[in-house]
């Protein structure tokens, strides 16, 4: 068999390489939707025969192929059945053209819109933590978190602590951390948990070749907490120290997160059980994880939970924002810690801003994320010169994703604009109909809008040539960034 191999190696190379290339070639082309992304991987496959297919095998295929829990939970939903919202709502109140935008939700999202909710604004880590831990410590029946990083910190010890102490008096806790955010602390929160009783699991950490390899660009990001069915909490919030003034002085990093009540809130409970569900396999059920009855109350903001990721969801946000800056007539305001944009959203925003639209963008000064940024910059010049307006925030990082048009429709939660939330990343976001919340968004946006710095052209193309350069050569692979 030695000798076999020792003298016919190039050839069984060859067929070998010419067999994984032929496969893996192939299902780009027959799997991805998009012509770039297909192109993309058949040039690497072929331009690297070994290495290409190899290299499509781990970051290329799409591994996420789930039931929805929806389907197999007959009684989800019945509690909000009562709270949907009728067209005739939303175009006498708000216009056909929000109409439309219903119409566009309803066809790609999963959930309905709902009326009967209720959401505060938690514009701290201060304040959007406390109300954590007062939640927590009033549970009485069920908890479920998901985030994609909840850090082993002072801050992430005490809501440790808060939910090892709420399943030792018999509430049902359920934890799911992103398998690539758990390793962001060492040793991961999750040891703690565990030690203290609390059912804990990773997201999506799969074994390949014996290698424990979570797909870095196949993660959730989802930032969910709910109690008893009744109280959630989500937004842009990981579970950190440096999102609070008390830990990290000043300088902590500023963010948006909101506690929600109402119909939108089984919801998010759905999408956080399918996600443990896949995580674990176990189907969360039982009178802990009912959703109770919801009365009609003096709560009309409608609402709907918007899950997206890279399963049968996909671009499900993307869908949305392109369907909303179709509507806009006098203003959208986006606030985005990573602004990187596809084409197609890059269209829309023009667009919009040359039918007169006021399209104004803050992104941070101050990054966490170097290369990003300087990717973001190499894209700015294709927004700044079709009528849009960026600032640049002063002060400390702002990790808040917020988003509002006409100050009347918000969308807020988890989602950047960014490559990796658009099409790989699991997100949830909250599509929001209401006046005052829209309005309230865009005071938010606002107030930092009136001490940031404007980017201009001018000052884009002032900069050093190589440092243009180095930019645009870090934005090609912003995909991955």
């Amino acid at each position: 068999m030695w000798e076999i191999l020792s003298t016919y190696w190039p050839h069984i190379l060859a067929v070998i390489t010419v067999v994984t290339s032929t496969v893996a070639g192939a299902h780009a082309v027959m799997t991805k939707d998009e012509v770039r992304a297909a192109i993309g991987w058949v040039g690497v496959i072929i331009l690297s025969p070994i290495v290409g297919p190899l290299l499509y095998a781990i970051a290329g295929v799409n591994r996420i192929r789930r039931a929805s829990i929806l389907a197999q939970r007959p009684g989800h939903g019945m509690a909000a059945a009562d709270f949907h919202v009728e067209d005739e709502v939303v175009g006498t109140h708000f216009g056909r053209r929000f109409l439309a935008l219903k119409t566009l939700g309803d066809r790609v999202a999963r959930h309905p819109l709902t009326t009967g909710n209720r959401i505060e604004t938690l514009e701290t880590g201060d304040a959007a933590y406390a109300a954590m831990l007062a939640a927590i410590a009033a549970a009485e029946r069920s908890i479920i978190l998901e985030s994609y990083i909840f850090d082993r910190d002072p801050l992430g010890l005490r809501i440790a602590d808060a939910l090892i102490e709420a399943h030792r008096r018999g509430v049902a806790v359920r934890v799911l951390i992103d398998a690539v955010g758990a390793r962001y602390s060492v040793p991961s929160i999750a040891g703690h948990l565990r030690e203290g009783g609390v059912a804990v699991d990773v997201f999506n950490g799969n074994i390949i070749v014996g290698l424990r390899l979570p797909y870095a660009n196949l993660r959730t990001h989802r930032k969910i907490i709910v109690v008893d069915g009744t109280v959630g909490f989500m937004g842009g919030m990981n579970i950190r120290e440096g999102f609070t003034r008390e830990f990290a002085g000043d300088a902590f990093a500023h963010d948006t997160h909101f506690r929600i009540e109402g119909p939108v809130v089984a919801d998010l409970f759905a999408v956080a059980a399918e996600d443990w569900c896949f995580a674990t396999g176990e189907a969360l059920a039982g009178p802990a994880w009912e959703i109770p009855a919801l009365a009609r109350g003096g709560m009309p903001v409608l609402a709907r939970a918007v899950p997206t990721g890279p399963d049968s969801y996909l671009e499900t946000n993307h869908k949305l924002l392109i369907g909303a800056l179709s509507v806009a007539r006098h203003s959208v305001r986006i606030m985005s810690p990573y602004f990187l944009p596809d084409q197609e959203l890059i269209s829309a925003l023009v667009t919009a801003a040359r039918r007169g639209v006021d399209i104004d963008i803050v992104v941070p000064s101050v990054n966490n994320l170097v290369l990003v940024d300087r990717a973001m910059t190499a894209q700015f010049d294709q927004i700044l010169k079709n009528y849009c307006r960026i600032w640049r925030s002063t002060g400390a990082f702002d990790h808040s994703k917020l988003l509002a048009i006409d100050g009347s429709w918000a969308y807020v939660g988890s989602s950047n604009l960014d490559p990796r939330s658009l099409r790989l990343n699991f997100e949830i976001d909250l599509e929001v109909l209401d006046h005052g919340f829209a309005r309230a968004i865009e005071r938010r946006i606002e107030t930092v809008m009136a001490t940031a710095t404007p980017v201009t052209l001018a000052g884009l193309r002032a900069r050093p040539y190589v440092m243009r350069l180095i930019d645009r050569l870090i934005w090609l692979g912003s995909p991955y960034l």
